[in-house]
């Protein structure tokens, strides 16, 4: 992993003078599994809104693969190569399992708007290709035996797989998770561990993880970066951010250094 997925070089952001970011450096090796913690207000999915257009820092830079994305808007990013989920899960309810993933594909799709809206040229072939491509992934996920069944039926756990999985087929190189295992219990976020991990190996993708579950954030993620107050205040292993003081006194609490985990009112 000797390249750089993603990089953020002093990058920040200022709503009404207040800063929400601030000069903060951070950076994603190819293939890693990166971790972003910090307590509640610390500003981190401000990073992420940051890292997929939806903000424009007010300073610093941000590279995706080697080059500048500051600018480029959440449709161009999101088509560079950078996919994502959200704290509140935000799949198409309305819709079946197969066709939230379908819809993801057609990013990539060969024919025009005006073959897709006449339905003529190249937009049957897109068409199956999308069912084809999806209902593979779906396999992948364990998701083909629901790939007719509404989204906003399945189980929480089932329909965060598939939001990820939804994320997946835009075929993105660095995917960002924002809290995954909110609202599961601890069963269903020691199976999403293994499945990160896993989509991680199976795909090929980088991932950046902000989660508040510590023995998921400790058990998955090679390096951790920790922010407080929009800065950061440390970074490295996991083992390095349990003993680190500032980290102890800003958000994981004495207990984290002997079990991996905050005291409940320390969420974020």
């Amino acid at each position: 992993m000797s390249s750089t997925t993603l990089e953020l070089k002093q990058a920040g952001i200022t709503f009404g003078g207040l800063k929400a970011v601030s000069a903060l450096d951070l950076s994603v090796a190819e293939g890693a599994l990166v971790g972003l913690i910090g307590p509640n207000g610390a500003g981190k999915t401000t990073v992420f809104n940051l890292i997929t257009g939806i903000y424009l820092p007010t300073e610093g830079d941000i590279h995706f693969q080697g080059r500048s994305i500051v600018g480029a808007g959440p449709t161009k990013i999101a088509a560079g190569g950078i996919g994502r989920t959200f704290q509140n899960i935000r799949l198409f309810g309305g819709l079946t399992v197969l066709e939230n993933v379908t819809v993801a594909m057609h990013r990539h799709a060969s024919a025009t708007l005006f073959e897709h809206v006449l339905r003529v040229g190249r937009h049957a072939a897109d068409e199956r290709n999308a069912v084809d491509e999806g209902r593979k992934l779906l396999d992948t996920f364990g998701l083909l035996p629901l790939a007719d069944q509404a989204a906003d039926a399945l189980p929480y756990g089932l329909r965060r797989r598939l939001e990820i999985a939804r994320a997946l087929a835009t075929r993105p190189r660095l995917l960002l998770l924002d809290e995954p295992a909110a609202g599961m219990n601890p069963s269903e976020a020691d199976d999403l561990m293994h499945l990160v991990r896993w989509v991680r190996d199976t795909f090929g993708v980088s991932i950046l993880l902000i989660e508040h579950h510590m023995p998921v954030v400790m058990g998955i993620c090679e390096r951790i970066t920790v922010i407080d107050h929009g800065s950061r205040i440390a970074e490295g292993t996991p083992q390095h951010i349990r003993q680190d003081p500032a980290v102890i006194e800003a958000y994981l609490g004495a207990d984290v250094s002997e079990h991996g985990h905050p005291p409940p009112e320390a969420h974020p």
